[in-house]
């Protein structure tokens, strides 16, 4: 479970930290590293949100996972980043699932086409772990259901036909507060939950 404390305060954190909470999630690069500087150094910080590729530098050197993967120029420079701090980054490619146009993430058509040519293979410097996906704000829980299907369909798939015998490549990060349990039952091995932890956002 992935602790979402995005827009929460240093002390709600660390109430979390206190109980056993060791992995925290951070949507804005300028948040999570004022973060990173004043809270506990065992905290494991994963970036959920949108990452631009200028600020990818300054969270290569301690984040443990990078959920947002969405374009091979982006896992390009996570790359090169990574390389001049002489450290790995693990990183999930985000698959566009949602019936919204609001979301990121590579289409399935662009994923395949992506892993089909070799040039991933060749990055040094980052390891792609597996992959993420948000589905439609809805109350639908069938679309819902149905999105978070095809997104470990896709998993599956895709680790049939690129990662076999890779280990890493072993998580589906999809759920948040509203839908973590129908994402569980779908076939998530990772949940995104903010407000049900924190309560709404101050």
């Amino acid at each position: 479970m992935v602790c979402v404390s995005k827009f929460h305060p240093d002390e709600d954190i660390m109430e979390a930290y206190e109980v056993g909470e060791r992995v925290f999630g951070e949507s804005k690069v300028q948040e999570l590293c004022g973060k990173y500087e004043r809270l506990p150094k065992d905290i494991r910080w994963h970036f959920i949100g949108h990452l631009q590729s200028n600020k990818i530098k300054y969270i290569v050197p301690f984040v443990e996972l990078i959920h947002g993967v969405d374009s091979y120029r982006l896992l390009l420079e996570i790359d090169k980043q990574a390389a001049k701090a002489g450290r790995k980054v693990n990183c999930l490619l985000q698959v566009h699932i949602a019936m919204e146009d609001t979301k990121f993430g590579f289409s399935e058509a662009e994923l395949r086409e992506f892993l089909s040519g070799n040039d991933w293979c060749k990055l040094e410097h980052v390891s792609i772990c597996g992959l993420m996906g948000m589905a439609t704000y809805t109350d639908n829980r069938e679309q819902i259901g149905h999105e978070f299907r095809t997104l470990k369909t896709l998993f599956d798939q895709l680790k049939e036909s690129y990662f076999k015998g890779y280990k890493h490549f072993a998580e589906i990060s999809m759920g948040m507060s509203d839908d973590y349990q129908l994402a569980i039952a779908e076939g998530s091995t990772m949940v995104r939950v903010g407000s049900s932890i924190f309560g709404a956002r101050k």
